[in-house]
């Protein structure tokens, strides 16, 4: 589908929430990354089992102990945005351009080039990544996706220019929760820049900072359609029976017996036309208020940008790549909190039969097969 927002690159230039790495604590991070990358390697007879989906025991277990020992500046970072913006930009962990070699031209030559010295080494900042992850909570990837890796690699590809998806590069990739379609969604997201010369912009947007009546409320706090698989997933969801969610609702805060608006948002993926006029109308003022929330932000590498999944919508600016090695370059890690709640009834989802890799939360470095056990049809195109 075609996203519903006008593509214009020029966006509400309202700050966001900034914080600040230490320099000692970022080079802690990167220092540690180095340590366990080199006792990975020296350890097991290749790296490929261990770089290929980044859950191996051993190195689940190095993760849970240096993340430990690192000081506790880094979980102040690391915590949730806390602004209403629901974003919060991070400066900075330490790297060089020169470290990772040329941007590859998908996901897949990036896991395939993650640990060969001559293409770069960007192994060491998947570790780095896991090691900042854990300090916010309990990262976790999905059993299809990039092949379960639990550090996503964000890369133009050709072919993909005006899909929406993270592959994407001529198209405006429409704001969206992560993964909205399943229950299991990360209550945090983390990207992180390595390399972005054209200043790209990623765009951010809070649903508390829009303003709806009381009868836009009303029906966008109904179930009334469903969120789909976006692109990524492949094909195979058409067997699921689709649930109707609601757009935006009270929550609970956890801890005190206030509320906060939190939305499960995908206009790419959502079938509008399935609604009556009442419901389409509504839909498209929250876009419009969500639009004019917006913000953006341009990331410098080792900037990391952390995304409130369950407040923020985020997306990004069309822009031209060139496919030479030195186009836009991001990792993401989903993050689960453990001590946020969702809608009870997001407990009875199918998740169209998509499942999480949840080493942390199993403490084993098995894939979490809490739902369904069938194989997922994902595609090779990420959505982000």
């Amino acid at each position: 589908m075609k996203s519903v927002l006008s593509e214009r690159k020029t966006l509400h230039p309202q700050d966001i929430e900034r914080r600040e790495l230490p320099p000692d604590a970022g080079r802690a991070v990167r220092e540690l990354a180095r340590e366990i990358c080199t006792t990975i390697h020296r350890s097991s007879r290749g790296a490929a089992p261990v770089t290929r989906t980044l859950d191996d025991a051993a190195l689940i277990a190095s993760i849970e102990a240096g993340a430990r020992e690192l000081p506790e500046s880094v979980r102040l970072a690391m915590r949730p945005p806390a602004g209403s913006a629901g974003a919060t930009i991070v400066s900075r962990l330490p790297l060089t351009d020169e470290e990772f070699g040329p941007t590859p031209p998908s996901w897949r030559e990036a896991a395939r080039w993650s640990a060969d010295p001559q293409r770069g080494n960007s192994f060491q900042l998947d570790i780095a990544m896991l090691l900042l992850a854990r300090c916010a909570g309990e990262p976790f990837g999905w059993s299809g996706q990039q092949d379960g890796r639990l550090v996503n690699n964000i890369v133009p590809t050709p072919g993909h220019e005006d899909e929406q998806s993270g592959a994407s590069s001529k198209t405006l990739l429409s704001p969206h929760t992560e993964d909205a379609f399943h229950p299991d969604r990360a209550n945090l997201l983390v990207l992180a820049c390595l390399r972005n010369p054209d200043l790209v912009g990623t765009t951010v947007s809070s649903v508390r900072q829009v303003e709806l009546t009381e009868d836009e409320y009303r029906l966008l706090s109904t179930p009334t359609l469903p969120i789909l698989p976006d692109v990524s997933y492949g094909k195979g969801h058409e067997r699921f029976t689709p649930p109707p969610i609601p757009t935006v609702w009270d929550a609970a805060e956890t801890g005190s017996g206030a509320t906060c608006q939190t939305l499960r948002y995908d206009p790419a993926y959502t079938p509008l036309d399935d609604a009556d006029p009442e419901f389409r109308s509504a839909y498209a003022r929250l876009t419009a208020e969500l639009e004019r929330v917006s913000h953006t932000a341009a990331l410098a590498p080792g900037e990391l940008l952390l995304v409130d999944n369950d407040v923020a919508v985020h997306g990004r600016v069309p822009f031209t790549a060139r496919y030479d090695g030195t186009d836009r370059w991001l990792k993401r890690v989903n993050i689960r909190l453990p001590e946020r709640r969702r809608r009870a009834e997001e407990a009875h989802e199918n998740g169209y039969g998509q499942r999480t890799v949840a080493p942390f939360r199993m403490g084993n470095g098995r894939a979490d097969a809490e739902r369904d056990t069938t194989p997922d049809e994902r595609g090779t195109v990420e959505h982000s």
